[in-house]
């Protein structure tokens, strides 16, 4: 019997020689993907990052609580290619608060691993059918039936299903959503060909699980995915379990040179510098108010409702925008909380300018705080010409000053007829309508009385922060929302296409503001002295902002208290008018 093989024997041979190594080695990368990554893709890996690629394949549940700028993206489109090519129809969403940000993924997909032309860029092109960064369809197919796909993180993705769930920036991502949309997906298990056989059917060893990804940076601890973080951490100890919680601060980043240690102290040395903002985002840390906080972060969270924030000026001036005119029966109040030394030497002296859109309601004025912004620095003077630009081209009723200390001589600025160099307009002189002393000090006869001048001592301060918590308790207190769902807003503004990065950047400012007042208002303590109420925030901390609001938000009651004197006064008259009507008619019958 000759022992030569046949053409289709050898051929045969080479298969199966070829599939047996083809099994090998995909065995291998499957328990080492980070290997894929250099090996297949010539991607080089810090060792955080390939810990990180390993437990994403790994476990069902992945929780990263990642730092600013640490690459949180870059890995999860990596571990999406990975994972892609290794499982072949694997079906993947990746979602997101904001569309944009999951379409991130796909666009690091593109731009970091197909567009590098060396051999690891050829290896994925081989592997890709198409990819897409439209922002409607945002999508990567794969030759093996594996796909990408990105979804929005709302009711309307209700239809779609998929082997992995990655939510980004999960922490913008309702609870509601995830727990009844997004976990829905994975209905139903990927399904090679194998598990037809008689021997894999239906056999549980075999299955492979659904994975769900959550990456973020940290938040507040009212937040549900702080809750899900100290569970999915408790489960990571269960051997049993397949789960993995951590969160990496910036010194992970520092360490493998994703960022240098001395931007890192910039930013710290800032004058601006925001100490809560920092624990969250570069940290890594989940923030929660203060013990005894005066003022409890859901409450404020409920306040944070107005969509659309008035534009910085110049926004107004170069869009050919004009800046909302007043409503019937509105009060426009600007308040100003008076600081003149640089935040590097203290840490509570910022100057804080915000605009309460005042109008009537049941509970007297109802306050909606559509703008603010901080200065830092500035002499009395530059503050003085600043108040006034903004009181007259934001179309203000009312100015709302802190007279107490640096902030009179800002009040002696104002009670001038001004110049505005950086305008070319003349501003009418402004003066105390409140307080007679106060007004003395103006000595123009036709100044625009408009200043409430406020010089709070304890009775006044107690008062102030017990009616700024009840207006925050029953809704008569309205804030714009978070930056990061406002982005969505401010792309409706005309010419937002053509925008710069930086005029972009400077449109989310009043929200970014808005954010660092509530920061400051969960970090007041307040305790009972002599039966008044007493704020103290903690070191480091400052209440600037906070301070603007409390008197802005005090004055517009008294406003709406006096408004609604003057109604029932006129209401007498006028019964007082028609009873004499009455008794006269009387008589002369």
């Amino acid at each position: 019997m000759s022992d030569k093989k046949s053409v289709s024997q050898i051929q045969q041979d080479k298969y199966d020689n070829l599939m047996e190594g083809v099994a090998i080695w995909t065995a291998f990368y499957r328990a080492n993907p980070q290997r894929l990554a250099a090996e297949f893709l010539n991607v080089q890996l810090g060792i955080f990052q390939k810990i990180l690629l390993y437990m994403m394949n790994m476990c069902t549940v992945f929780n990263w609580i990642a730092s600013r700028g640490l690459g949180k993206t870059y890995i999860i489109a990596l571990y999406c290619v990975i994972r892609c090519i290794l499982y072949p129809a694997t079906k993947v969403c990746v979602a997101s608060g904001v569309k944009s940000q999951a379409v991130e993924v796909i666009s690091k997909i593109e731009e970091d691993f197909m567009k590098l032309h060396d051999w690891g860029s050829r290896n994925l092109a081989n592997e890709v059918e198409e990819c897409t960064t439209n922002i409607n369809n945002a999508h990567v197919s794969f030759k093996n039936g594996s796909w990408i796909k990105v979804v929005t993180a709302s009711d309307n993705a209700r239809h779609n299903r998929a082997n992995i769930v990655i939510i980004d920036e999960s922490r913008m991502v309702k609870k509601k959503i995830v727990d009844t949309v997004l976990k829905k997906f994975l209905t139903s298990l990927r399904k090679p060909d194998y598990m037809n056989l008689p021997e894999y059917k239906n056999n549980p060893k075999y299955q492979e699980r659904n994975i769900e990804i959550y990456a973020t940076s940290a938040h507040y601890k009212n937040s549900w995915i702080f809750e899900k973080c100290k569970s999915d951490a408790a489960l990571m100890l269960d051997d049993t379990k397949r789960y993995f919680c951590c969160g990496l601060p910036y010194e992970v980043g520092i360490e493998e040179g994703i960022f240098s240690k001395e931007a890192v102290e910039d930013e710290m040395a800032e004058a601006d510098f925001d100490p809560v903002s920092f624990r969250m985002e570069r940290e890594a840390l989940f923030y929660g108010e203060v013990e005894d906080a005066f003022y409890k972060f859901d409450e404020i969270t409920g306040c944070r409702v107005i969509k659309n924030a008035f534009l910085p000026l110049e926004f107004y001036e170069k869009r050919g925008i004009n800046v909302p005119d007043l409503a019937e029966g509105e009060r426009r109040l600007l308040s100003v909380d008076v600081a003149l030394m640089a935040s590097k030497t203290h840490n509570n002296d910022a100057t804080a300018m915000e605009i309460n859109i005042a109008t009537p309601s049941n509970n007297g004025m109802a306050s909606h705080i559509v703008y603010i912004e901080t200065f830092e620095g500035k002499t009395a003077d530059e503050i003085g010409i600043i108040l006034m630009r903004y009181f007259y081209h934001y179309k203000c009723t009312d100015v709302v000053l802190d007279c107490n200390g640096i902030g009179l001589s800002v009040y002696d600025a104002i009670v001038r007829t001004q110049y505005d160099a950086e305008t070319g307009d003349t501003y009418d002189a402004l003066c105390s309508c409140n307080d007679p002393a106060m007004a003395e000090r103006c000595h123009e006869p036709n100044a625009n009385k408009c200043v409430w001048t406020i010089k709070a001592y304890a009775n006044e301060n107690s008062e102030m922060a017990t009616a700024l918590r009840a207006g925050i308790q029953t809704g008569n207190l309205s804030l714009l929302i978070n930056e990061y769902d406002a982005e969505q807003a401010v792309k409706k503004i005309s010419g937002y296409a053509s925008m710069t990065t930086e005029e972009k950047v400077k449109l989310l400012m009043p929200y970014a503001q808005t954010t660092a007042l509530v920061n400051e208002m969960v970090n007041l303590e307040g305790r009972i002295v002599d039966n008044k109420v007493k704020l103290k925030e903690h070191a480091g901390m400052r209440k600037d902002r906070f301070s603007s609001l409390e008197y802005n938000y005090y004055i517009a009651q008294q406003i709406g208290l006096e408004m609604r004197r003057n109604a029932n006064q006129t209401k007498d008259s006028i019964l007082n008018i028609l009873a004499s009507s009455m008794r006269k008619s009387s008589i002369l019958k």
